[in-house]
C-alpha cells in the first residue's frame, strides 16, 4: 500500500516575510488527511506582535488591523502549534511540508523568540519523519523545465488548489501532491517512511550545493552559503 495511503498530515505557514529566521507566524494549518481526503482540521490565526506589511498581506489577505484584533498571542499559538506536530511525530504519523526549510525553520525561530522548548525538547527526539513535495519532486523529476512552486506542482500534477497561500488550503494541497509523486515514483513510495526521511535530507544537500555553483556560474554568488540542512535550519 505504501506509507502515502496512511494517515499524513498536512503543515503550512502564512506569515510576515521571506526570511524564515526573522519572519513571524500569522496563520497556520495542521491538516490530517487519509487517502487525499482531509479528516480532521486545526487552524490558528496569530496576532504577530509586529505590523504585517503590506506586500505580505497582499499575499495571504491578513492585514495588521485584523490580526489584532482577532489573533491569537503569538506564544499560545506557537506553542500549540508545535504540540500538534510533536504529537503526529510521536505517533508515527508524518508531516508533509512544502519546503520544510522555510516553515520548520520559521516554527523553530518562533519557539526560541518566546523562549518555549523545541520541538526536539517537546519529542524527546530529533523531529520527523517529514515528507517534503519539494524536495523529492526536485531530485526525482530533476530536469523538467518550469517553476517549482506549491501552485505549479498543483497544476502538474493534477491536484486543485483553489485558494493559494491561504494555510489551509496550502497543507491539503501539499499532502495530495505528496500522494502524487508516490504513486508516480516508486522510489518515494514504496520504501520506509524514515528511509525516504533521509533520502530527502541527502537530495537537499545535492540541490543546494548545485544551486550554489549554479549561482557562481551567473556571476552573482550570494553573500552567504545556502544553507544545505533539512528539514530544518540552525539558528544563526
Amino acid at each position: 500500500m505504501g506509507w502515502h495511503r496512511d494517515l499524513l498530515v498536512g503543515f503550512d505557514l502564512e506569515t510576515t516575510g521571506t526570511d524564515p529566521l526573522t519572519a513571524r507566524i500569522v496563520t497556520a494549518a495542521v491538516t490530517e488527511v487519509r487517502d487525499g481526503e482531509p479528516v480532521r482540521h486545526r487552524e490558528w490565526l496569530v496576532d504577530p506582535g509586529v505590523p504585517i506589511p503590506e506586500e505580505a498581506t497582499a499575499v495571504h489577505g491578513i492585514s495588521t488591523e485584523r490580526a489584532a484584533a482577532d489573533g491569537r498571542p503569538a506564544v499560545e499559538a506557537v506553542a500549540e502549534i508545535a504540540d500538534a506536530l510533536a504529537a503526529h511525530w510521536a505517533a508515527g504519523v508524518p508531516v508533509v511540508v512544502y519546503n520544510a526549510p522555510f516553515d520548520l525553520t520559521l516554527l523553530a525561530a518562533e519557539l526560541r523568540r518566546h523562549g518555549l522548548p523545541s520541538l526536539d525538547e517537546r519529542l524527546g527526539s530529533d523531529i520527523g519523519p517529514v515528507v517534503d513535495p519539494l524536495v523529492i519532486d526536485r531530485s526525482l523529476d530533476r530536469y523538467r523545465r518550469g517553476k517549482r512552486t506549491l501552485e505549479a506542482a498543483c497544476q502538474f500534477y493534477g491536484v486543485v488548489l483553489d485558494d493559494a497561500h491561504e494555510a489551509a488550503a496550502d497543507a491539503l494541497a501539499a499532502v495530495r501532491v505528496a500522494i502524487a509523486l508516490a504513486e508516480r515514483f516508486p522510489e518515494a513510495g514504496a520504501g520506509e517512511l524514515w528511509e525516504l526521511h533521509r533520502s530527502q535530507v541527502g537530495w537537499y544537500a545535492d540541490w543546494a550545493a548545485g544551486f550554489q555553483k549554479f549561482l557562481a556560474r551567473q556571476g552573482g554568488a550570494p553573500a552567504a552559503e545556502i544553507d544545505t540542512a533539512w528539514p530544518l535550519r540552525a539558528p544563526a
